[in-house]
């Protein structure tokens, strides 16, 4: 399976993030168990030694990297403008001098969903969240840090699944939360169901990230699409949305933002191979499946 897009994916015309990463240390696991993260370039997505084999594709964010290494690069293309008052849960990950490489989603005053690849092996002291702000470029909403943050004990590359994460916030946010989907959401996984995905990643493949929020509309892939489309494809784990001949997707700098369907998020933008390709649907963190983790982590 393709890499993660540009820092988190971004919503191609919208949304994707990519992530940095600098010497740090991550809660792992349900166990506490600290996991020591590499030293990476502040600024620009880290990637884990590839294992002997891999082979190379094209992220999110237009670079060549090996299918294991971890990165965090997503985006929205060929979405439209969204409003921040209708969708007051959406948030985006910086860097603490305020590069935005990432999205979430509010799933309690104090709690944000988010993607594994967004969180693990960084500095939780250099992170901030920004809810409550349309326009990057404003100051409206809130800054908040991380006090906290648990990484699915299993997430070894986006490419492997378990991309999910909840990022405890250092102080409570006063905006609404969404609701995460579950086992009995199984309708809003079916092939052709509509979901919309929203971020402030990059609006074009190797284009710049959108300074407003942005939203696309994708329909739910059929499993068997996906796997055709990428090898790595784990419907246990995954689930794809996109159309056949591209032109909608998320993008670098999405990347961990969320995938909405009947008002719940259904999915967590992960990864895929450039961004809007025809035949190259996005790759979704398949939320659902992590029902009995995430919940008593909200």
């Amino acid at each position: 399976m393709p890499r993660a897009r540009r820092g988190p994916r971004a919503l191609i015309g919208t949304l994707l993030v990519a992530a940095v990463v600098a010497s740090a240390t991550v809660l792992v696991g349900g166990t506490g168990t600290l996991a020591a993260t590499p030293e990476g370039r502040a600024g620009g997505p880290v990637l884990l030694p590839p294992a002997e084999g891999d082979r190379v594709r094209v992220s999110r964010s237009g670079r060549r990297r090996p299918v294991e290494p971890l990165v965090v690069e997503p985006f929205v293309v060929g979405g439209q403008r969204a409003s921040i008052a209708e969708h007051p849960w959406v948030v985006h990950l910086t860097t603490s001098n305020g590069y935005q490489y990432c999205g979430g989603a509010i799933v309690a005053p104090n709690k944000v969903l988010t993607a594994a690849h967004c969180v693990a092996r960084r500095a939780l002291s250099d992170l901030r969240v920004i809810a409550g702000r349309e326009d990057k470029q404003s100051a409206e909403g809130v800054v908040a840090g991380v006090a906290s943050a648990w990484v699915h004990p299993s997430f070894q590359s986006t490419n492997r699944g378990d991309d999910v994460a909840v990022v405890t916030l250092d102080r409570t946010v006063p905006y609404p939360a969404v609701a995460v989907a579950g086992a009995a959401d199984a309708a809003l996984y079916q092939p052709g169901a509509e979901a919309a995905v929203i971020g402030w990643g990059d609006t074009a493949e190797g284009g710049p990230s959108s300074r407003y929020l942005m939203k696309a509309v994708v329909p739910v892939m059929p499993d068997g699409d996906c796997s055709s489309a990428f090898p790595e494809y784990d419907a246990g784990r995954m689930l794809c949305a996109g159309y056949p001949e591209g032109r909608i997707d998320a993008c670098q700098g999405d990347s961990g933002g969320p995938l909405v369907a009947g008002g719940k998020v259904i999915g967590l933008v992960s990864t895929g191979e450039g961004c809007a390709r025809a035949g190259k649907p996005g790759i979704y963190t398949r939320v659902a499946v992590y029902e009995d983790l995430v919940r008593p982590r909200i």
